[in-house]
This record gives C-alpha cells, sequence and structure tokens, in this order.
C-alpha cells in the first residue's frame, strides 16, 4: 500500500504485525494501539502497549515479540467484532527504544486474517530519519464496515509524545510532539498550559492612601450563635476517588548481551509478580521436519506447561505445575501461585504465575521454566514471550530464540534473592531430556537442585 491509501479489511479478529529486520544496533522496537473517540482515547485504558498488554473489552491486546531469523516482529491481536461502537479508530503505532526509525531497516505494518492465515493488508514505511515515534496505521469505521489506512506519520518525542497527544497521562517528563513531514493523515493537536497574566501596571487608583492619624477601629462583635434543634447529623459527603496513576512507559528487555536485571534497584520488591507466558505457533507440519532436519510442531492442541522449581531461604524445595495440581499458593509457602493451565496458548493473558514479592526474604532461588506436555516433539517452530510484571517497578520481558535441538523443557528465567539484592537472569536455556528422563528431572539436574521426581498426571 502506499501512504495514505486505503482498503478494506473483514470484520473479524486480525493479527497486525509490525516488523523488522533484526542486527547489532539496531533499536528494538514496540507496537501499541490506541482506541479513538473522536480522536481521543477516552481513558488510559484505550492505550494498549507492553505494560498493558490487554484491553478492558478484550478487543484488542499485545501478544509480544517473535524473532525469525533476522527478522522480527511484535504483534497485536485485533478482534474488531468486539469493539465497542463507541470506538471510531483503532490507530496503531509503534515506538523505537535505543535510537530512531532512521536506523530501523525493513520497517512495515502487516495485517492478516488471524483465521485465515491469509495478509489483507501490508504497509512499508521508508524514508524515516530522525523519527522515535510513528503512527504506520489505523483501523476505522466507514458505512457500518472497517477499513485500514497506511498512515505513516512519524514523532520525534517518542512514546511518550505520541501517546499524550491522544490523551494519554504518562508518568514521564513531556516534550512536544511535532510531525517530521507532511502528511494527508490528521495531526492530533495537544491544548496548551494556560500561561499566567502579566500583572497590571501601578495606577493612581491603585497608589496608597496618603498617611494621616490613625482611625481607631470598632470592637469586633461575634455573630449570632444559632443552634440547630437537635437532628440526625447529615451524611458526610464521599471522599473524592483518587486519581488514576499515570501511565508508565518504561520496561527493561533482557538480551544475550544485557541477560540480567535487578528488581531491587527497579523498586519492584513489593506487591506480587507476574510472570506471562504467551506463544505461537507460526508453522504446522507432522512429525520431523525431513527438510531441515529438526523436530518440529506437530499439531493445533499444543499444550505448554509453566512451571517454577523454588528454594525458600529455610531450606525446602518444591516445584509448582499443573502436573499433580501443584499450583502452589501465593500467602502461604512456596508464595507462588499458578494461575492456570493454558492448553492452547490463545487464551487473552497466557499462562500466568503469580510470586508475592512481600515473602522475598523467604526466597533463595526460583527457576521459571516451560514444558511440552503434549502436542509436539520439541519447541522448534514455536515463538514465545516472556514477560515479568511486578506491580511496583518497570516490566521485564524477553523472547525466546528459535529452537535447534529436540528439545521439550526449556528454562526461562531464574530469579535469586542474595544479599538483599533480587535479580532476574535470562536463561532462555533449551534442554534435551535424555532416554527415559521427565522433562521437570532434566531441568532440575541442569540446575543441582536435588529433589526426587515420580510420574504425575493432570
Amino acid at each position: 500500500m502506499l501512504k495514505g491509501s486505503n482498503t478494506p479489511v473483514p470484520t473479524t479478529t486480525l493479527r497486525v504485525e509490525v516488523g523488522r529486520r533484526s542486527g547489532p544496533g539496531i533499536p528494538d522496537v514496540d507496537a501499541s494501539a490506541l482506541l479513538l473517540v473522536g480522536g481521543k482515547v477516552r481513558s488510559d485504558g484505550d492505550f494498549v502497549f507492553y505494560n498493558q498488554p490487554a484491553h478492558p473489552s478484550g478487543s484488542v491486546r499485545y501478544e509480544g515479540k517473535r524473532d525469525l531469523g533476522g527478522r522480527v516482529t511484535d504483534t497485536l491481536l485485533v478482534d474488531l467484532p468486539r469493539v465497542e461502537p463507541s470506538i471510531d479508530r483503532v490507530v496503531l503505532a509503534a515506538s523505537a527504544d535505543g535510537g530512531t526509525f532512521g536506523r530501523v531497516p525493513d520497517l512495515y505494518i502487516e495485517v492478516w486474517d488471524a483465521a485465515a492465515g491469509t495478509s489483507v493488508a501490508r504497509f512499508d514505511s521508508t524514508g524515516a530519519s530522525v523519527e522515535t515515534a510513528f503512527v504506520l496505521g489505523e483501523f476505522y469505521r466507514r458505512q457500518g464496515a472497517w477499513k485500514f489506512r497506511a498512515v505513516g506519520q512519524g514523532y520525534s518525542s517518542g512514546l511518550e509524545g505520541l501517546a499524550t497527544d491522544f490523551g494519554i497521562t504518562v508518568d514521564e517528563p513531556q516534550h512536544p510532539a511535532q510531525p517530521t513531514a507532511p502528511t494527508p493523515y490528521p495531526a492530533p493537536s495537544r491544548p496548551t498550559a494556560p500561561t499566567a497574566a502579566p500583572a497590571p501596571a501601578p495606577s493612581p487608583a491603585m497608589a496608597p492612601p496618603p498617611a494621616g492619624p490613625p482611625v481607631p477601629l470598632p470592637p469586633p462583635v461575634a455573630p449570632p450563635v444559632t443552634v440547630p434543634p437537635p437532628t440526625t447529623a447529615p451524611a458526610m459527603p464521599p471522599p473524592p476517588a483518587p486519581a488514576a496513576s499515570p501511565v508508565r512507559l518504561t520496561k527493561v528487555t533482557l538480551t544475550k548481551a544485557a541477560p540480567s536485571v535487578s528488581l531491587t534497584k527497579q523498586g519492584g520488591t513489593s506487591g506480587t509478580m507476574r510472570v506471562n507466558l504467551n506463544w505461537q505457533v507460526r508453522k504446522q507440519f507432522a512429525g520431523w521436519g525431513s527438510k531441515r532436519g529438526r523436530a518440529v510442531a506437530m499439531h493445533r492442541d499444543l499444550d505448554l506447561d509453566l512451571c517454577a522449581l523454588y528454594e525458600l531461604s529455610d531450606g525446602r524445595k518444591g516445584v509448582v505445575q499443573a502436573l499433580g495440581n501443584a499450583f502452589g499458593s501465593v500467602h502461604r509457602p512456596p508464595y507462588i501461585h499458578l494461575d492456570g493451565d493454558d492448553r492452547t496458548g490463545a487464551v487473552t493473558t497466557g499462562e500466568n504465575l503469580t510470586i508475592n514479592l512481600d515473602h522475598t526474604n523467604d526466597f533463595r532461588r526460583i527457576l521459571v521454566f516451560v514444558t511440552i506436555y503434549e502436542g509436539a516433539r520439541s519447541f522448534a517452530d514455536l515463538h514465545a514471550t516472556v514477560t515479568l510484571q511486578p506491580q511496583h517497578g518497570a516490566p521485564v520481558d524477553f523472547s525466546l530464540d528459535e529452537c535447534t535441538v529436540p528439545s521439550t523443557v526449556c528454562a526461562l528465567a531464574l530469579i535469586t534473592h542474595t544479599g538483599g539484592d533480587l535479580v532476574v537472569q535470562r536463561e532462555a536455556r533449551y534442554l534435551v531430556p535424555a532416554r527415559g528422563v521427565s522433562p521437570q528431572r532434566t531441568v532440575d539436574q541442569a540446575y543441582g537442585w536435588g529433589m526426587n521426581w515420580t510420574p504425575g498426571r493432570k
């Protein structure tokens, strides 16, 4: 598509991919969506991005990144039939982290029919320079149907400035967002802050009165006091609702070059932390991939299990997993809880562990890992994103590398508590179980947990 052009799209569930070429020194790119009424969001909840991965209506959700051998895609899922009738536009944006879009090669946005697996629109954005945010496209209503418009509107103030222009309140200093190129897309306006009026010039009417003898003032008279008859005290008005917290745009992405982060330094050592696994199988093969000589995903009903090995400060060890219904608990040891068992990977919130960070001192180490329960012989052709979302502090995320070995268990992240510091270490380590050895025992042996294992089922 050309910039400014539009095309009809089916009123169904659409997968929106913001893609780029990967490589050393290329900034990271994050996709986001804004649901608008008359050009503005109704509230900060209408902003969907890595820190708010799902719209309250369920119509839009952020699915995270996939690295497909030299090409990185960041994905949004837009369920058009579920978009509320008052919403007239869904703006699709991207922001660059660690540089400008002038350093991002082959930037594009592509819209797919999620059920049919067919591409319905694609716009390749070219000519970027100093921009750090882009409105790449938008869905908009027209005569009861939906269309997609290729926009290509650049901003030099990043996600912060772009979001603010659409009515989002952010918790970082704001800078004016200026479009970098003329475009048929109407650039949103930002209201300017009122300025103080200049002080009036002195005039004779304002001059102090001439000095003279002091004039005695009458003594103060107390106002009359009226005592009302006994009655029921009127109800106190309810206190005003606290102002909503501004949207936090900061995040931490772990990579091979920078694989760890201190939650203590990020302020994320209280409240709870959700560990989310979201995955997608791009290709469906039967059996082993003979052309590539490696194992591949086999079925649509792929069942992954998110699990955690834990060791508490008093030496107790155990596992939290769906197998054996060992779901754990948030409010008593081990202070880790598996929210559920997603057998499809299509649940909006994915599969989650909740860790009670108010009990940080009770933890020595936690290893988050994932196993294939059924549906595939390995993790090949499966693309997953791991997000650790503390209640306080910036979220931590990373993508799994492509699997090239017949692995059925992958160590995701190691959380250690040492010397008062809580550190998250990206593992992303595929393990290959020996014949007759379970995935759980395999990861135990690799990390020296030293537990005894017995067969279980769910």
